[in-house]
């Protein structure tokens, strides 16, 4: 596929790194060619132009494009951008955007008629992780595959954990009801076999399904908590759209150091407590009763700062934090940390475009991206050769696993002795830079 990537900030470059990998044909193009020189030993072309000119989008062959993508950092310039890439020719247009607004079904057919076919919107991605979040408290991570058949949490082990010191080919006799696809130790993420053991603050990435949730809380040692209570330290876009979502259900308050944002926010969060200060200040939090929070999400603009104040929240006895941290060189750090879930708009934004890149495609796959690892979804064609012998004789190609399989609707683990089959929807575990090597793998 030819991918024209409009925009080289934090979000386009991560992306294009990502699909780098991935045998595509990719094109970044943005105005500010120091922006491009990062990106010069990948496998892909820089271009320096401007998205919203039609000669400089006619020198990228905008017209042989099968997936325009535009974010820069200016929505109006993204609409614009993927309005007349349309009208050149371009099959699929996807534009960032920053206003809700923009998503509800009431204004699909506008953006259609304008050539804008997906709508991308970093902060509510971000909103709605934190929700599920705050649904499921004891994971660091929660992904739902195959319409909830299948679950993949990511879970922090501590001393208590059942797993603790096990090998996984042990795993069956104490947790025949999970899979153990991934493990991340000391900044690395490992794709486990049979002599491999858990270790104490290892986290790791469980294949599961819904009816066993139960069993894989009890066995990681967790327990699930019933929020009540949330407070947010900065009243950005992300806190606005969780707390109109929940200002109903949980009782909310959010911390801002900005006077003015603190009076905006008293206007259309009628329901919430909103305090002007300064949330790592650890006196304001203890007058505001950070003790008695169930779940503390740290929402600056700073990670080091939402890094520390749920560090500080953490030594106030909250059970749950949730810290937003945009750099990506401090999420391994944060990870390695005391901190509970870890939010990026960046990742969060370029998984939903690969999701909509492999949607353009010819072949039925899904990929969740994360920092260091991948999960795909892909369904078995009927002649793949992985259908004709039992998993334990497959020999995987290193850094992926099978995590699980959707049969008739129905979610199932993956045993030694399984035989996959045509149809069947394959999760699959793997770490970045060879889901092409799977996609190709499953597909043969």
């Amino acid at each position: 596929m030819k991918i024209i990537i409009a925009g080289a900030g934090e979000v386009g470059t991560h992306l294009a790194k990502m699909l780098s990998n991935e045998d595509q044909d990719i094109i970044i193009l943005d105005t500010d060619e120091r922006r491009l020189t990062s990106l010069e030993n990948y496998n892909l072309m820089t271009c320096v132009g401007s998205a919203i000119s039609f000669e400089d989008l006619k020198n990228v062959s905008v017209d042989k494009c099968d997936l325009f993508i535009a974010v820069t950092p200016y929505e109006t310039r993204n609409m614009l951008a993927c309005s007349m890439a349309k009208h050149m020719g371009a099959k699929k247009t996807v534009g960032r955007i920053d206003n809700y607004e923009f998503l509800l079904k009431a204004h699909s057919n506008y953006f259609k008629q304008l050539g804008v076919d997906d709508l991308i919107y970093p902060e509510y991605l971000a909103a709605k992780e934190i929700r599920t979040a705050l649904k499921h408290t004891w994971v660091r991570n929660w992904f739902e595959l195959f319409d909830g058949e299948l679950i993949v949490a990511a879970v922090k082990l501590r001393s208590n954990s059942k797993l603790r010191n096990k090998p996984l080919r042990d795993m069956g006799n104490i947790a025949d009801f999970m899979h153990v696809s991934a493990i991340k130790r000391n900044r690395e993420t490992i794709i486990p076999r049979g002599d491999d053991v858990i270790r104490a603050n290892d986290i790791v990435y469980i294949a599961t399904t819904h009816d066993h949730l139960d069993k894989v809380i009890d066995v990681c040692g967790k327990s699930q908590i019933d929020v009540k209570k949330l407070m947010m330290m900065g009243g950005s876009p992300i806190a606005v759209q969780i707390a109109k979502t929940l200002q109903d259900q949980v009782k909310i308050k959010i911390i801002e150091p900005d006077e003015q944002r603190c009076q905006y926010l008293s206007d259309i969060l009628p329901n919430c407590s909103i305090v002007h200060g300064d949330a790592t200040d650890a006196d304001i939090l203890e007058e505001e009763g950070v003790s008695d929070t169930d779940v503390f999400a740290a929402l600056s603009d700073r990670s080091e700062t939402n890094i520390l104040s749920c560090m500080m929240a953490k030594e106030h006895g909250v059970r749950k934090t949730i810290a937003e941290v945009e750099s990506m060189q401090f999420i391994a750090e944060a990870e390695s940390l005391n901190i509970g879930t870890i939010i990026n708009k960046k990742l969060l934004a370029s998984s939903r475009i690969f999701q909509i890149l492999l949607d353009s495609d010819v072949n039925n796959a899904r990929c969740l991206a994360l920092a260091d690892a991948e999960v795909a979804e892909l369904i078995l064609k009927p002649d793949s050769k992985v259908c004709k012998k039992d998993v334990r004789e497959l020999s995987l190609p290193d850094g992926m696993t099978i995590a699980g399989v959707v049969r008739d609707g129905e979610g199932m683990l993956v045993k030694g002795d399984t035989r996959l089959q045509p149809g069947d929807h394959v999760c699959v575990f793997c770490l970045s830079g060879v889901f092409h090597t799977v996609e190709k793998y499953f597909s043969k």
